[in-house]
Parts: C-alpha cells; structure tokens; sequence
C-alpha cells in the first residue's frame, strides 16, 4: 500500500519523466527540420541563370540537328538562323559573313548535294534519271564540345547520304569534319564560325593532325 509519501514521490517521477521526454521530442523536432532546411538550401542553385554542362550541351546539340534539317529540306531561312548576325560559313578558304551572304549561297544549292561539294558560280549537280527525285541527308556524329561559359568550341564528323543514282539507292557519297566556334545569345547557342572540311574534294580535306583536344 502506498502511503501519502510515495504517492507524491509516484506522481512527481511520472510528470518529470514525461516533461522530459516531450523535450527529448522537441529537441529532435527541431533537428530534423534544420537538417531539412539546410538540405534543401545546399540542394538550391545560388544562381538559376547558370546553365549546367548538360543543359549547355543539350542545346548545342539540338542546334547541330536543325542546322542539318534546314540544310536537307533546302530551308535557308531557318539555316542562317544557327548562325549569329555576323556569322561565318567557311568552306576552306571560301567564307561567308553575315546572314544575307550565307543565305544567299545556300539558297543556290541544290537539295541533293553533299555540304561544300560545290562552289556557288559553278553549275548545279546534275540529277540522275530516276523514278523520283533524289534527295540527301547529312548525319552528325562524335561531336565534342569544350564550354567556357558563353563560348564554345566543337568538333564533330559529318557524312551525307544520298540517291543520286539510277536506281535511287542510298549511298554513303561525301564525308568530313566541323571545326565551330559558338556563343550564347539572349540563353540561345549560335554558330558564330563554322569551318566545313570535305574529304571528298582534295582542297577541302582536313589537316594531318588531330582536330580534335
């Protein structure tokens, strides 16, 4: 039986054990909300204009894909727009400078024609008979970029494909290398130069040494 005493001593054992352990409780509350805040904090961007690597990348990317597209489907006006507004197209030693110069000689290119395989004053290449018209595509490949913040330098392999034949076969006809120099325009990546080596045309083949860093 307890007494009056024990009673009291019961009581207070109770109410310090559970002061306690409602302060344990709040304790850790405030622990994890810290840790969570800070996480969530370290895990922000201190500044969200900074793209990343892949972001940059992704666009750079993006922007060798329309270039090739508008070049295929014979689309000068959507061309020189990957180009900044004094842009150049180089083709070893024949340049271009500026949108109206490069929309000019792209829209006196034939559709079929392999990138650089002609020179603007000469005559079109000649179309094979066939059961439709010919057509070519460009593909890229191995591209490699180095990115210094609204810079950029890329080198990449090109080769094109086409039916220019008879029976309208495809072909691997033409291919080469790209040697470009980018930059960031209003968060829009442009090709301020772009060299375009063609293996196929002994003036326009690539040097010796690697291209490439």
């Amino acid at each position: 039986m307890l007494t009056p005493g024990k009673k009291y001593v019961l009581i207070n054992y109770h109410l310090t054990g559970g002061n306690q352990m409602r302060n344990w409780i709040r304790a850790l509350l405030i622990a994890v909300t810290g840790l969570s805040l800070i996480t969530i904090i370290s895990c922000t961007p201190a500044d969200t204009n900074i793209s990343s690597y892949a972001e940059d990348r992704a666009q750079i990317e993006d922007l060798q894909a329309r270039y090739l597209f508008a070049l295929d489907f014979h689309d000068p006006d959507t061309y020189v727009l990957t180009f900044t507004e004094d842009g150049i197209l180089d083709i070893v030693g024949m340049k271009w400078q500026g949108r109206e110069e490069i929309h000019k000689v792209i829209a006196g290119m034939p559709g079929n024609a392999p990138e650089g395989e002609e020179k603007p004053a000469e005559p079109a290449v000649k179309e094979a008979q066939g059961p439709y018209p010919a057509t070519g595509r460009h593909n890229i490949t191995n591209i490699v970029l180095k990115i210094d913040g609204d810079k950029a330098a890329g080198r990449a392999y090109w080769f094109h494909y086409g039916n220019n034949n008879p029976e309208r076969k495809a072909q691997l006809d033409s291919y080469g290398h790209y040697e470009d120099e980018l930059v960031k325009v209003n968060g829009q990546w442009l090709f301020s130069k772009r060299i375009i080596y063609n293996e196929q045309v002994a003036e326009w083949i690539g040097h010796a040494e690697n291209p490439c860093w």
